[in-house]
């Protein structure tokens, strides 16, 4: 049996608007549902319009065994929206409406307290574009017993200076690979490898582990003063929003449920590609698949 444990996702939730379709997102959102998924008993804090699309939020949320009881609901600001552009290449470019309601997530004691009980506080970067938010997140971050980072860099809405500063408060922090390196970049870095500027950021973080996606090539986890590998796993992509989301939820579920790092890398890795091969952020993915998925043989 898995350890009990709980986590909560502060930021983002939100619709993706493509050109033919609109889907559920936000990188907490997708981490959250995905750390339910894995047995990890989640809360979401976040802000939705007091309007249709907010309510379907919290309804898919609910549906995905999600706690919202710290989503707020916003007369003012609608619920947050996302228009996607992709190139003839397939690269996708975003609007980030503003200003969201969830740029204005105002603290409540019923927040500090969930992120006081939780074994986990995650929160990115995005949400720290408005000052509302930014407070509230800097105010909890204080309560929390351990602190994932996941920066999801979306110019124009980040500096260095903030980059520096949510660095300095995390235990845990989670780029891609592009990330690493405009982020090293930033701070004065001169190497050139994934592994130098993982342990560049590293002395220059508070950070007991770091983890660095490289899409279809895996991962590399720094944890304990150790290095993990996992290669990837061969898959027909047909979409990666949210692959890297649900990685992360799958290694954070998996070591605070006290797997060893290499299994929980391996796991996560194997999740992600299998969300890669299939529509949508969030699909459904058994336990069972998951094995087969691994040890084919």
């Amino acid at each position: 049996m898995a350890k009990k444990v709980k986590a909560v996702c502060f930021g983002e939730i939100l619709w993706d608007v493509f050109p033919d379709m609109e889907r559920i997102g936000g990188a907490p959102l997708n981490v959250a549902s995905r750390l339910s998924s894995m047995g990890v008993e989640t809360e979401m804090i976040s802000k939705v319009g007091a309007d249709e699309k907010g309510e379907e939020l919290l309804s898919y949320l609910n549906s995905k065994q999600v706690n919202t009881r710290n989503i707020r609901k916003d007369k003012e600001h609608p619920t947050g929206m996302v228009n996607v552009t992709l190139s003839a290449s397939g690269s996708a470019t975003y609007e980030i409406t503003y200003p969201s309601a969830w740029d204005k997530i105002e603290l409540t004691d019923a927040m500090m307290e969930s992120v006081r009980n939780a074994d986990a506080f995650i929160f990115g970067s995005l949400v720290c574009r408005d000052e509302v938010s930014r407070n509230t997140l800097f105010q909890l971050i204080p309560k929390a017993k351990y602190r994932v980072l996941d920066f999801n860099l979306r110019p124009p809405h980040y500096s260095k200076e903030l980059l520096m500063e949510l660095m300095q408060h995390a235990e845990f922090i989670k780029f891609n690979d592009d990330e690493l390196f405009e982020i090293a970049g930033m701070m004065g870095s001169k190497y050139n490898s994934l592994e130098q500027n993982l342990l560049f950021i590293a002395v220059k973080s508070n950070a007991r582990s770091i983890c660095v996606t490289k899409g279809r090539h895996g991962a590399v986890l720094m944890h304990d003063k150790k290095l993990y590998y996992n290669s990837g796993y061969q898959v027909q992509v047909k979409d990666t929003v949210g692959a890297g989301d649900s990685f992360l939820g799958t290694l954070i579920a998996k070591l605070l449920q006290e797997e060893e790092p290499q299994a929980a890398l391996d796991q996560a890795c194997a999740v992600g590609a299998l969300v890669a091969g299939k529509e949508g952020a969030n699909p459904d993915i058994s336990a069972e698949s998951l094995k087969t998925f691994i040890n084919p043989y």
